[in-house]
């Protein structure tokens, strides 16, 4: 099948399945919904032949019409449900019928979008009236502004200080760690701290395992009974950290990679080894519960991180322009007490380029992830009671130890 009769099915089908949903829902008898199976079909379909008929003054002669009569309708309907929702995918179902003489694909996917909404009214509404606190739709609202106005707004070239700072770049940093903070909430929310906390951890990881520790710290803190569950979720971090380094530097330098393949497997292998006793310690506790609602996440903590990450950036730049390659080492080790992997990939880059043989790019890469495990380690300190500095730091020194180990033959120290 193909050309008109491929868009004229297409619009018949579509009016038919957003009709099934409708003909379920118009309920029986006198009180009965206005349109159902027969009537969303037939009005997809006559969308389609006006815009194939006419044009787009026919289609708008169309729905005007299909207004008038869903108005009289809905005026006339003697039901006790005041809502729109049937009259409104009335009138949507004309476009999509005629938008399918025209995309079939774009027309399929909004048709079965509209279907699906539909449908999903009892468990939508359940979830909106049910489960969200008035803060998680706040945050909610936030993080709509943020991804969706802020961000296209904002400029994607170098600027500041030494070109080193990307306005669209810092603010998409911004937009991960609300992102990964509010994920980690809701697997909380779902399936409760002895499960999610270790999860969100391990997720978290793969944006600031930083942060992520503090943020766990935080968590302990003000709920003790949590303390194994954040302990998990932050030694998953670290293992994480391991875990998204090898596959960062796989993209930027293989050489780099297959030089530091050793100590990232014993350092990776450890911190995964030590997270998962704790985890399962989380798992088979009892009575490890949360308090319903909360913050999905903390603004002031992720603007206070990229703005850290920025000072790096700017940092980094200036011992590049001061001191040349042996400034991007050295920017490198000292952009560690942030994030690892920005440093690494700083030198990840060099090697690329040929200004650093990719035997020379083991130490500072374990020095970038020695003042890292420092960071993380003055994390816990901060945020964390000394219970939890207590069950992580060991975590934290364990594996970097063993990727020092791992990496002695290739320094030539052993």
């Amino acid at each position: 099948m193909s050309g008109l009769w491929l868009n004229f099915t297409v619009a018949l089908a579509l009016g038919l399945l957003i009709g099934v949903e409708r003909e379920r829902s118009k309920g029986e008898g006198p009180t009965r919904g206005a349109a159902g199976l027969r009537t969303f079909a037939i009005a997809a379909v006559l969308g389609a032949v006006a815009v194939h008929v006419g044009g787009p003054w026919a289609l708008i002669t169309v729905l005007a019409g299909v207004a008038a009569l869903t108005a009289v309708a809905y005026a006339r309907d003697r039901g006790d449900d005041p809502g729109l929702t049937t009259e409104v995918a009335l009138l949507v179902t004309p476009l999509i019928g005629a938008l399918a003489m025209s995309d079939t694909i774009l027309a399929g996917v909004l048709g079965v979008a509209t279907a699906v909404v539909l449908a999903a009214k009892r468990p939508v509404h359940g979830f909106v009236k049910g489960s969200l606190t008035d803060a998680e739709v706040k945050d909610g609202l936030i993080f709509a502004i943020a991804t969706v106005v802020v961000w296209p707004q904002l400029p994607d070239r170098p600027m500041g200080p030494y070109g080193a700072l990307n306005p669209h770049a810092l603010w998409l940093f911004v937009i991960l760690v609300l992102a990964i903070a509010a994920c980690g909430h809701i697997l909380t929310r779902m399936i409760g701290p002895r499960f999610g906390l270790p999860l969100a951890g391990f997720a978290s990881g793969f944006i600031s395992s930083t942060a992520t520790i503090g943020s766990m710290g935080g968590l302990a803190a003000r709920h003790p009974e949590t303390l194994g569950a954040a302990v998990a979720g932050a030694s998953l971090s670290t293992t994480a950290t391991f875990a998204q380094l090898a596959l960062l530097l796989a993209v930027a330098s293989r050489p780099t990679l297959d030089a530091m393949a050793l100590p990232l497997l014993a350092g990776g292998a450890v911190a995964l080894g030590y997270g998962v006793v704790f985890t399962v310690r989380a798992v088979t506790s009892q009575n490890v519960e949360l308090p319903a609602g909360g913050r999905a996440f903390s603004v002031n903590a992720a603007l206070i991180l990229t703005s850290t990450l920025a000072l790096m950036m700017v940092v980094s730049a200036w011992l590049r322009s001061q001191f040349g390659d042996t400034g991007t080492v050295l920017g490198a080790a000292i952009g560690g007490l942030i994030d690892t992997h920005s440093a690494a990939l700083s030198v990840a880059a060099l090697a690329a380029s040929g200004g650093l043989a990719p035997a020379d790019t083991v130490l500072p890469v374990l020095a970038a992830m020695t003042t890292n495990a420092f960071a993380k380690t003055a994390m816990a300190v901060g945020t964390g009671e000394r219970a939890f500095v207590a069950r992580v730091a060991p975590g934290i020194a364990l594996s970097l130890a063993a990727a020092w180990l791992a990496a002695l033959p290739a320094l030539n120290l052993g």
